[in-house]
């Protein structure tokens, strides 16, 4: 039985740290420089089952988008707390935990500067793309109130463009990525997050002597409830994706059409291989489901409406959060009962691979 989702970030590290000590595990913890929703002091914890100086490395991410980095750290210490003697007997298990700590303490799933660090992974040595059509949606997507006159006319609005558009191309052109609109949805940014920072730095000496790396990135919010598609972030031509496909067989590119994801600029995992070019790095995403899309659509709303225009920190904010919860988490113990088959299948398959 996998225990319920944490109620706060400072929870959920408590329980991530007390599962990785129990597995013996080796733990370091990397301050970031900001803090939660209550004060607190906020982290990316590393823990790690197996030899140090292994070879082969399987690196399992929580919390890249805050917010879902609750259910990311329920799975990550649920395996600590069933570990299989025989798993510390491969390669090296890496849990990262809360990459995003900042929107992970603020239930957001952006961070600190409203980036969404899967669209801040860009070459930042050129300009950044431009996503024209973004730019004739944003005053719809992130009105500068939030009242319910606003809420109707805003949404009206999008129907409209949905009609107009049809749902495939709207959400590409709203959450592929934008770079002009810094309070608004999916904003990559104007130069590399610390989260971002923190991950090249860290990869670049973690991962200096090892020979093959497997990435799991553990995000929720797109597609059937419960269901954990497998998003690749690589091109379905590549021989990247081919193996992809040879560990985990029904593996989507999100580039080949029929994902539940768009095409995305900056998303981490599409770069992962250079943080370790001597390396083989073989990496994907699981994406499970929570609900429809325009819920999931207007929670980001709220939120990025909150902390551009309004206060984070009073109390009417607490409802907000709530919803921005409950459009990318299911508190009922059967949805993360659900989760854990997909999750133990992905990482068995890394396992017998690196083995």
């Amino acid at each position: 039985m996998i225990e319920p989702l944490s109620t706060s970030y400072v929870d959920a590290r408590t329980a991530f740290l007390d599962a990785a000590a129990g597995a013996g595990a080796r733990i370091e913890s990397f301050p970031h420089p900001l803090k939660g929703l209550h004060g607190e002091d906020l982290f990316v914890d590393v823990a790690e089952v197996g030899r140090a100086d292994n070879d082969d490395v399987i690196v399992i991410v929580s919390g890249t988008h805050g917010v879902e980095g609750y259910c990311g750290s329920a799975l990550q210490r649920h395996h600590l707390a069933t570990l299989d003697a025989a798993e510390a007997t491969g390669a090296t298990l890496i849990f990262v935990h809360a990459l995003n700590p900042y929107g992970f303490s603020w239930v957001r799933r952006v961070n600190e500067d409203n980036i969404d660090l899967n669209r801040n992974f860009i070459d930042w040595s050129k300009p950044a793309p431009v996503n024209a059509e973004y730019a004739e949606l944003a005053p719809l997507l992130t009105p500068t109130s939030w009242s319910a006159e606003e809420q109707e006319r805003t949404l009206l609005g999008l129907m409209g463009k949905l009609e107009e558009l049809g749902i495939e191309r709207l959400q590409a052109i709203i959450s592929g990525g934008q770079y002009d609109h810094p309070t608004g949805l999916f904003h990559g940014g104007t130069g590399p997050a610390w989260s971002h920072r923190w991950l090249r730095e860290w990869t670049a000496a973690r991962l200096a002597n090892v020979r093959r790396v497997a990435i799991i990135d553990l995000h929720t919010g797109l597609g059937p409830w419960g269901h954990g598609e497998l998003i690749s972030s690589e091109r379905p031509d590549t021989p990247e994706f081919r193996r992809q496909t040879e560990w985990w067989h029904d593996a989507v590119s999100m580039y080949g059409g029929g994902s539940v994801s768009a095409a995305l600029e900056g998303d981490w995992l599409a770069v992962a291989p250079g943080f370790a070019p001597h390396a083989e790095v073989t990496g994907i995403t699981i994406e499970y489901g929570t609900v429809d899309p325009i819920t999931v659509l207007q929670s980001l709303r709220a939120d990025a409406v909150l902390h551009a225009h309004g206060d984070p920190t009073a109390p009417e904010a607490e409802a907000i959060r709530d919803q921005v919860r409950a459009a990318f988490l299911d508190d009922d113990p059967k949805w993360l009962e659900t989760l854990w088959p997909r999750y133990r299948e992905v990482v068995t398959a890394a396992v017998e691979r690196l083995g």
